[in-house]
């Protein structure tokens, strides 16, 4: 059971890299970006995607543990 576990994690994880790269290889023209009246420079549009995806990934989890840190220190504070 736990090989079979394990060559199915292998295998997601083998498709989950295949489609990144061929969205990757899909996605190369170049295209600017502008936010708030700043311009960018014209990047490709799987930069400026996988990019955000990963901002998204790093962001959900700090907040996460910012939100859990507050609510522990309000529920230790006596009224």
């Amino acid at each position: 059971m736990f090989k079979l576990k394990r060559v199915l994690l292998a295998v997601s994880v083998l498709l989950v890299a295949l489609v990144v790269v061929v969205f990757v290889l899909e996605n190369r023209q170049p295209v600017p970006l502008t936010l708030l009246g700043w311009s960018g420079p014209p990047l490709p549009i799987a930069v400026i995607a996988v990019g955000a995806l990963l901002t998204g990934m790093l962001m959900g989890p700090l907040l996460g543990w910012f939100v859990g840190r507050v609510m522990r220190t309000s529920r230790r504070t006596p009224v």
